[in-house]
């Protein structure tokens, strides 16, 4: 991952949640008949070029590569905040 800001091109109100999907391959051998699982190996993670993103806003799912490309084209600037209160 990549430490860019984010931005959804779904619902292009979300920045700050976001979810890394993962894929892992798990073998296991069936029985024919009864359907038993009969023999299971360790998951191994499948490598995959680019991470895929998911929105925790609205659930899109897309590769990292959108997202940022997103945050590029509508940037958010920071804004300085003065508090109306004091605390003396």
């Amino acid at each position: 991952m990549q430490n860019q800001p984010y931005f959804c091109p779904n619902c292009r109100s979300n920045r700050v949640k976001f979810s890394v999907i993962s894929s892992y391959s798990q073998k296991f051998l069936k029985d024919a008949i009864t359907g038993e699982i009969s023999a299971v190996e360790e998951p191994v993670l499948v490598e995959s070029g680019e991470a895929n993103i998911q929105c925790q806003v609205c659930s899109f799912m897309g590769n990292e590569l959108r997202f940022i490309k997103q945050a590029e084209r509508e940037p958010r600037a920071a804004a300085a905040t003065n508090p109306a209160y004091s605390p003396y």
